[in-house]
């Protein structure tokens, strides 16, 4: 029998920031199909599924969502406000990689474009994006 608990639980998803190696960084966003932020700018990722890791559930969110594959990532950080997602109190952690102008990304899934921008000249961002971001450049780059 399986135990089941009957206290809330939040939500586990994954997001993914990837940093192709130009001249200027830039950093590769998603243009989101679905609400919420619909035709929005955001971060590749999505939940982690229950038979899988977080890096699992990392590479498999980027792979969906860019076409991208073969890319090391590395744990960044964990957000979890509580108002970080209108469907409910949602815990992502965030993960990180570098890539070089050989990979090209082609929006797939939930994603409705895909695009690379500027790292100081983002759109408009869904969710808590850009302080995600905001947090990388300061402690990464």
């Amino acid at each position: 029998m399986a135990y089941s608990y009957e206290y809330p639980r939040p939500a586990v998803t994954v997001d993914c920031i990837i940093i192709r190696n130009t001249l200027k960084p830039e950093i590769l966003l998603i243009k989101r199909k679905f609400e919420p932020f619909k035709d929005s700018w955001a971060l590749p990722g999505g939940f982690v599924d229950s038979n899988e890791t977080l890096e699992q559930a990392a590479i498999r969110e980027l792979e969906e969502e860019t076409n991208i594959t073969d890319i090391d990532l590395l744990q960044m950080h964990a957000f979890s406000e509580l108002n970080r997602d209108p469907r409910g109190q949602t815990i992502s952690i965030v993960f990180y990689g570098f890539t070089h102008s050989s990979h090209v990304a082609v929006a797939n899934d939930d994603a409705k474009e895909v695009n690379w921008f500027l790292l100081n000249k983002l759109p408009e961002l869904a969710f808590d994006h850009a302080e995600i971001i905001n947090r990388f450049t300061k402690t990464i780059i």
